[in-house]
């Protein structure tokens, strides 16, 4: 029996981590609790949660099927179709699926959350697609974070508008996630025809750029709020500091792989701090 079940578990596995998994869990967490944040209902909160999990999947397992061939070339040794763990082909027949299901639970929600949900999937797959290789590259970044959270806040009752510096604060973190994942992999990009925004300017000039936004957004998520910081925000800006100077560092080998982990973790604890301030996010 456990060598029968030994290649579906391994082939589940392979998916989980085809997805990428950290900032699909990182993504999924944050617009979960802005959904709190909100004041969504529970039930319509699960389904953002659902939603934006789907969504998130289909862009992790579209990009590493989409790089199947990139990714073999350079011996990505971390992917699981380099492995030889999962085929092409099925992560080709999981991405669709998840990006089929991704409409349908965000179409649930209502028209305008549904679609403001789904410009995050359709910015991931058009990233994916070919728009990495342009000077355009950090644009889906922007619009896709930048329309998450108007798109969570929209799922409240009353389908209420995101105030500006929650958006504003998404896309400037969208921009900072893309040059801080974008830096361990500079080289390889560049081997196999990939120039983005971050391979042109280079990896010094787009780690100082990705640190400023990062610091950027934190300000915002802090000081955009109305009335005065709460003291979770002057612990959330206390704890940006670091997270920026570690993207700062990204433009260094020995700092390369840490940048976009920082990220992730100050976006997360960003919002959780949001909500324990109990700023208004509608």
């Amino acid at each position: 029996m456990p060598a029968r079940a030994a290649g579906p578990v391994r082939t589940l596995r392979a998916l989980a981590l085809a997805t990428h998994l950290g900032p699909t869990v990182a993504v999924t967490t944050v617009a979960t609790l802005l959904a709190v944040a909100a004041g969504v209902p529970g039930g319509r909160a699960a389904l953002v949660c659902a939603a934006v999990l789907a969504g998130q999947a289909s862009i992790g397992w579209s990009n590493d099927w989409l790089d199947a061939d990139r990714d073999r070339a350079v011996a990505r040794a971390d992917k699981p179709v380099v492995q030889g763990a999962v085929q092409p082909s099925v992560l080709r027949t999981a991405a669709l699926l998840a990006a089929l299901a991704a409409v349908v639970l965000s179409l649930a929600l209502g028209l305008v959350p549904g679609l403001l949900l789904l410009v995050l999937v359709a910015s991931g797959w058009a990233y994916n697609a070919g728009l990495k290789r342009t000077v355009a590259s950090v644009v889906p970044y922007v619009t896709g974070f930048g329309a998450l959270p108007a798109g969570v806040v929209a799922a409240a009752p009353g389908t209420p508008l995101a105030p500006w510096w929650l958006m504003a604060a998404g896309g400037a973190l969208g921009a900072a996630a893309h040059v801080a994942n974008v830096a361990p992999d500079l080289e390889d990009d560049l081997a196999t025809g990939v120039r983005g925004l971050p391979h042109r300017l280079g990896a010094r000039i787009s780690a100082g750029l990705g640190a400023l936004l990062l610091g950027a957004a934190s300000l915002l998520l802090v000081l955009g709020p109305e009335g005065s910081p709460s003291a979770a925000g002057w612990v959330g800006l206390g704890l940006a500091a670091p997270a920026v100077a570690v993207a700062a560092l990204a433009g260094t080998p020995r700092f390369r792989r840490l940048a976009f982990p920082a990220v992730m973790l100050l976006t997360v604890l960003d919002v959780v701090l949001l909500v324990l301030g109990g700023s208004a996010v509608t």
